[in-house]
């Protein structure tokens, strides 16, 4: 018998191609991460792989799209920043909703998790009134663009000593961070899974590589 793709074929007991709950979605992940395939894009040690499994908060995401949402985790002005931060790095992310998602999850993680999401976020946007003078959300697409391509290459080896080098590597940690939250979120999510390849009529033994061509994955 063939074995078993990564991604099962979805809805094969009814055919029916009904859309899948959040739910639903990662559960057919994690099938493939049972498999010993490793989740699209995400650091193996980072928080949210631990909540993807709680089934009670996947419930919860699907009223995430109540018109009355508003963030529980998040302040107001922490959404904002972090919906123009995740579109950067992952084009698509707001229509999938990567923010209310993530801002659901840290409702529920430990609180050094939290923690450690909200000073990656205020440092990038210390980091943009420092380069530009205006937070992230305000910067023209270019200025979003630099400061992202900078973040996500670290420190050169032998700069990695010094100042520079040092403050290079904490960008760069803060950068990863959220690209974690941000890519967990957005491929467990249905466009997510279809740009990785899913569709309910075939079977994949592994995930194709992001296909964004502007993504800073």
């Amino acid at each position: 018998m063939e074995t078993r793709g990564v991604l099962a074929v979805l809805n094969e007991a009814d055919g029916t191609g009904a859309r899948l709950t959040r739910r639903e979605m990662v559960a057919r992940l994690l099938v493939g991460m049972g498999a010993g395939v490793a989740w699209p894009l995400v650091a193996e040690s980072h928080p949210i792989h631990e909540l993807l499994k709680n089934d009670a908060v996947l419930d919860e995401a699907e009223k995430l799209g109540a018109a009355d949402w508003k963030p529980i985790s998040l302040s107001t002005e922490q959404n904002e920043s972090f919906i123009a931060i995740a579109e950067s790095i992952v084009p698509g992310s707001t229509k999938a909703q990567a923010n209310r998602f993530i801002d659901l999850l840290l409702s529920v993680d430990a609180a050094e998790h939290k923690k450690k999401f909200l000073d990656s976020l205020a440092t990038f946007e210390q980091e943009s009134q420092r380069r530009f003078g205006s937070g992230f959300p305000a910067l023209e697409t270019g200025q979003k663009n630099m400061l992202l391509a900078d973040v996500s290459k670290g420190a050169p080896k032998e700069a990695s000593n010094g100042g520079a080098g040092k403050e290079s590597l904490r960008l760069h940690e803060h950068f990863e961070n959220l690209k974690g939250w941000i890519n967990g979120a957005y491929y467990s999510s249905e466009m997510g899974m279809r740009e990785l390849g899913w569709t309910p009529d075939r079977v994949f033994r592994s995930f194709p590589g992001c296909e964004h061509p502007e993504g800073h994955h």
